[in-house]
């Protein structure tokens, strides 16, 4: 039966079922576009299928990062995007309140760590682990999270400690050049291949500012210095030499232009890894000098000469192997660059040293396959002492003192999951740490979390994962595994064969289903499956890689090398000698490459579980490097390999933030000062005012009211929280009470934090204002006492100002009455003929009893006004004619009558002033006691246009006219 359906008719019911959930799918997909879902947890439906499809929309709109629960996925753009990791986005979301309400970013991670550091919240210490395939860009990722806490963690207050802060900075970033061009190389998967792991701590000290950093290595891939896959490279620092040197240097170290190297292989391929002015600039600002750094690249162009040393097959097996072709030419340069003796190299290759007890020993000339060996194991001997030298001479340039840093944020960046046609020791270590480091992940996140849920009485539908447990058990289990197998391999004294030792595998470990077996493969292989995929490994020349020897009569040959540089890779210490001849009875037990490896490997393990680990899925898009391209197929087997679905289903409807029941009251007790004011019901008393800490031991049934207090201000932060009409944010906060810990969500913990934050910001306040209150009242007092104090100062100092003055004045009023009376006494002698004269010619008046009176009275006026007489009379100017005159009579009181029987004659162009006395007998003078004026007993000479003081007269014969 056919149903028509807009025009399109729909068959059978397989096909009306199949439509149903289509239009399902769109239904549960059609909330919001997928594009915009920044969070995997947001899918709905959560399948395989509907991430990969939201994962490939965001990368088609060029957004390459998406949170799924507690891990960031980060899909590999395979192009430049530098406005991406720009410094000014990385203060943005240092600066952000809220960061994960960005947009997902590697920085929300790094800000996420950054706080929780500065919030001191247990485990302070904290991790990132940066995991995927390879070439899926963790080295970039690890990279821009370092340069991300070089800044955000650098906010020094002097220039002295700002200076130093970016020596730091500079010194971590410049090790990442260093550490990516002797450690990492092209490969069939990856241009910029990590062939080593690393564990860089960042250590920070009390006020979270960054005081240095330590490097940590793991399983340098040295066997690639000697071997190398088809179509891949060397590591890049042999490039770089090549194509960077300069004339002279080319010279120094016989790198002649288009010199080909057997161990250089794909020289022409260009790659943006092979600069070497970057290397050398770096290496310069750790501290390596330009002479060490010479020294250095001399040695790595002496190995690429080693490499061009061939061998002929020896007829007769009493001899050793001659050189073929222009390898002495290789073997001389070799060792002249290495600063070795020529002959005792050469014979160190072709003959092996064989002792018997500890005085025969026997010379037996090598093999062929022998002396190629022999001649790999040098270079690679000398390749990774240099290397591990480079991370000393790092950690001692960058680490900080240990009483200088208190907390520290770790970056793993480790090789990621490696299958090739031809997969050996090296990938099976690879593989190994990846699968434990999804055990990390599984037992942490997947595992732990839904046993706690269970443990804490929470209601919890468990979600099925995948367990790589199994693997590992193949891989590490006691006691039989793949590793303890080949470690025993490595003890037997016996040669190893590539088909017993696959044998020995599969018939032990027949019964673990995570090891398979390749019926049509013609080599000698087993396969593991791991959680990324089957891998099948090669057992041809497994134990001699494992083994790792290194004859002694190589290292002996090393130590007498004239090189500085080789001389510190290989002293001489006395002590290797009397290690060199152990008795068969008393040999320690072989140290391999696989047990090394796994030691170093628990102690990674050990420090990541002591810290709070953060997760970055490095996904790659294509295998080919391509940049817009998404291919579907290899997107979803990295995501079902690295259990990305099931975490997504965990972190939908799980709480990632667990914090115990006393800690979250000692941290967030402050919030119930919001429930106190914005509802004024019923609630449990505030503690007491001393009480500062809780401890563990505190009852539950103290605890529970004041948990409940705490979680009831949530839905009060929820609202202050929510932009207005955005009802989708204005749900309550998902958060569980349970028996000894509150389980949240990161918003959750969000809200909390930005609620503590308002809290203290009102208390900070509060306290301010107080402060203020108490400062400007302080200061008021102060104010007014200082008024109270100036004034009684001011008045004070007035009072004995007034005093001094009448004392000055009493002072100066005592000698001018003094002064007066005297000039009143010599004026009065002066002027008593004049005044007898007068007295006797002119006839009293009728009242002749008042004339003593009255003659007291002018003579005060005479001794007050004939100064003024004087010098009117005198003067050039002025009064003139008989005004003069008259006041000349009236200063002088000369008796009444007519002004003009008076002749005043002036002296206006003699010297001095004339005196008005009668017969004067010559020039005389006077002076008066204590006058003063100076020089008042000088008298002066005549000179013209002098002016004569009133206490100097001359009085001249004629001067005065009369009758």
């Amino acid at each position: 039966m056919l149903h028509q359906v807009h025009g399109h008719s729909s068959g059978s019911g397989a096909q009306g079922g199949e439509s149903l959930r289509e239009d399902l799918r769109e239904f549960l997909s059609g909330e919001a576009p997928l594009h915009q879902l920044d969070d995997l947890t947001k899918v709905n439906p959560v399948t395989p299928e509907t991430v990969l499809r939201c994962l490939q929309a965001r990368y088609a709109a060029d957004t390459f990062y998406t949170n799924a629960g507690c891990t960031l996925v980060a899909l590999n753009p395979f192009k430049a995007v530098p406005q991406l990791y720009s410094p000014a986005l990385m203060r943005e979301y240092h600066a952000a309140p809220q960061p994960r309400k960005l947009k997902p970013h590697i920085f929300t991670v790094g800000e996420q760590t950054y706080r929780n550091v500065k919030s001191l919240t247990e485990p302070v210490n904290q991790s990132i682990i940066v995991s995927g395939e390879s070439g899926a860009g963790k080295t970039w990722t690890s990279r821009c999270l370092m340069k991300f806490y070089a800044v955000v963690a650098a906010s020094p207050t002097s220039w002295e400690s700002h200076r130093i802060a970016e020596r730091i900075e500079q010194r971590i970033l410049n090790s990442n050049p260093v550490m990516e061009a002797f450690g990492n190389a092209c490969t069939l998967r990856n241009n910029n291949s990590s062939r080593f792991g690393k564990f860089i701590q960042l250590q920070l000290n009390r006020a979270q500012q960054m005081t240095g950093a330590a490097v940590q290595t793991y399983l340098l891939e040295k066997t690639r210095v000697a071997c190398q896959a088809s179509s891949e490279r060397n590591f890049h620092i042999f490039y770089q030499i090549c194509k960077g040197a300069g004339t002279d240097e080319r010279l120094q170290w016989h790198l002649p232009e288009g010199a080909a190297f057997s161990w250089l292989p794909n020289p022409d391929r260009t790659l943006e890894e092979d600069c070497f002015e970057v290397t050398r600039e770096a290496m310069l600002h750790l501290g390596i000098d330009t002479p060490t750094q010479n020294n250095i690249f001399q040695v790595l162009a002496g190995l690429l000469h080693l490499g061009n040393i061939r061998f002929a097959d020896s007829e007769d097996e009493a001899q050793p192997c001659q050189l073929m072709g222009d390898a002495k030419c290789s073997i001389r340069t070799s060792a002249s660059l290495l600063q070795l003796p020529e002959d005792p190299l050469l014979e160190t290759l072709q003959i092996r040293t064989i002792r018997a007890g500890r005085q025969q020993v026997f010379r037996k000339p090598c093999s062929r396959a022998e002396c190629d060996i022999r001649r790999d194991c040098v270079a690679k001997l000398v390749y990774a002492r240099l290397f591990d030298w480079l991370v000393s001479v790092i950690n001692s340039s960058i680490c900080a003192d240990p009483d200088s840093w208190t907390t520290f944020i770790g970056l793993l960046d480790v090789y990621g999951f490696e299958s090739f046609p031809n997969n050996s020791l090296e990938q099976l270590c690879i593989n190994y740490a990846n699968e434990k480091l999804q055990q990390h992940f599984v037992a942490h996140y997947l595992r732990a979390q839904q046993e706690e849920y269970a443990v804490e009485g929470l209601e919890w539908s468990f979600v099925n994962y995948q367990d790589n447990q199994p693997c590992l058990d193949l891989l590490e289990g006691s006691p039989i595994s793949i590793c303890s197998l080949i470690n025993e391999e490595c003890r037997l004294n016996r040669p190893s064969s590539a088909a017993q030792l696959q044998t020995r595998i599969e018939s032990a470990l027949a019964g673990s289903p995570c090891l398979g077996h390749n019926k049509l493969s013609r080599e000698p292989s087993f396969i593991v499956v791991h959680y990324a995929g089957p891998v099948q490994y090669h057992t041809a020349g497994l134990v001699e890689k494992n083994k790792d020897p290194v004859p002694p009569e190589l290292t002996r040959l090393l130590q007498q090398s004239q090189d500085p540089l080789l001389k510190v890779l290989f002293p001489a210490d006395p002590e290797e000698k009397a290690q060199e001849e152990p008795s068969g009875q008393s040999r320690a037990p072989v140290l391999t490459v696989v047990s090394k490896f796994k030691a170093s490997l628990e102690q990674l393990l050990q420090v990541l579980h002591s810290t709070t680990p953060h997760y970055i899925r490095c996904i790659k898009p294509n295998s080919q490097g391509q940049a817009h391209t998404f291919l579907q197929e290899e997107v979803l087997s990295q995501l079902e390999a690295c259990g990305l679905v099931e975490t997504i289903h965990i972190s939908a409807a799980g709480f990632p933030v667990r914090i115990p029941h006393w800690n979250f009251v000692e941290r967030y007790e402050l919030l119930r000062r919001l429930r106190a004011r914005t509802s004024p019901g019923p609630h449990s008393p505030l503690p007491a005012e001393g009480r500062s800490e809780w401890s563990p031991c505190t009852e539950a049934a103290t605890l529970q009211p004041l948990l409940q207090d705490i979680l009831h201000t949530l839905p009060a932060l929820t609202q202050a929280a929510t932009a207005p009409g955005d009802p989708a944010e204005a749900s309550a906060a998902p958060v569980h009470c349970g028996r000894t810990k509150v389980f949240m969500t990161d918003s959750t913990l969000e809200l909390l934090e930005h609620g503590r934050a308002q809290v203290l910001e009102q208390c900070a306040r509060r306290i301010q204002g107080s402060w203020r209150r108490h400062w400007y009242r302080k200061q008021g007092r102060r104010r007014r006492a200082a008024v109270l104090i100036q004034a009684a100062i001011r008045s004070w100092l007035v009072r004995k100002h007034v005093r001094r003055l009448h004392a000055a004045a009493t002072v100066i009023g005592r000698a001018w009455r003094r002064w007066r009376i005297g000039m009143a006494f010599l004026a009065l002698k002066e002027l008593d003929g004049v005044e007898e004269n007068h007295l006797s010619q002119v006839p009293l008046p009728t009242g002749s009893l008042l004339l003593p009176q009255t003659q007291t009275s002018l003579l005060a006026a005479v001794i007050r006004l004939w100064p003024l007489g004087l010098v009117l009379a005198n003067a050039a100017v002025g009064v003139r004619g008989f005004q003069r005159k008259l006041v000349v009579w009236a200063c002088l009181q000369l008796p009444t009558g007519s002004p003009s029987s008076y002749t005043v004659q002036t002296a206006q162009g003699q010297a001095g002033v004339t005196s008005i006395r009668a017969l004067p007998q010559g020039s005389i003078k006077f002076h008066c006691r204590k006058s003063p004026l100076p020089y008042a007993d000088i008298c002066p000479e005549p000179l013209p246009y002098s002016v004569t003081g009133f206490n100097q007269i001359l009085l001249e014969r004629d001067s005065l006219g009369h009758r």
